[in-house]
């Protein structure tokens, strides 16, 4: 694939004027995140926790929603920098046009299923650019580390829980 200077400069320009349109958007700082943040990072938990989720969506969801929860507790313990990032992407990936193009997702967030988001998110994991890699990795992280930071989930992995007596 090759792409003319003209192209190039099209493409950053775009690029950029979206990128900065989000993050006016989702200003950084603490806030709580809006509903369609909430939604889009449903699926996205509902995608990354598959495997240890349960089947049946009356306890699913709740479980979804309790790790939506320690997400936003996560981003809000970042640096207002981090929280920019943060929110610039959401920010892009809440836009329908957006999430449409980044994330090849046509349908809301809401529609879309399991197998959609998982595709994305792994497209994204295993792409080229080391920008779409590393918003994989947030997404990654803020998933698991909301999930796996409650007590109630260790069990599932035979974790007994941080050592007791060293402080």
């Amino acid at each position: 694939m090759t792409y003319g200077r003209r192209q190039f400069i099209q493409t950053g320009l775009a690029g950029g004027l979206l990128l900065s349109f989000s993050g006016w958007l989702n200003a950084a700082g603490p806030r709580r995140f809006s509903a369609a943040e909430r939604e889009m990072l449903g699926a996205v938990v509902n995608a990354m926790l598959d495997g240890v989720l349960p089947a049946q969506n009356t306890q699913r969801q709740p479980l979804v929603e309790q790790t939506v929860d320690g997400m936003a507790k996560a981003v809000a313990g970042l640096s207002a920098a981090s929280q920019q990032e943060i929110g610039e992407l959401f920010g892009l990936l809440v836009i329908a046009p957006a999430r449409m193009l980044l994330a090849g997702v046509g349908k809301p967030w809401r529609e879309a299923s399991v197998a959609e988001v998982g595709e994305f998110l792994q497209s994204w994991r295993f792409s080229r650019l080391s920008l779409l890699q590393s918003a994989y990795g947030a997404l990654h992280d803020l998933s698991y580390g909301a999930w796996y930071g409650r007590p109630e989930t260790w069990k599932a992995i035979s974790y007994p829980g941080p050592p007791r007596g060293y402080f």
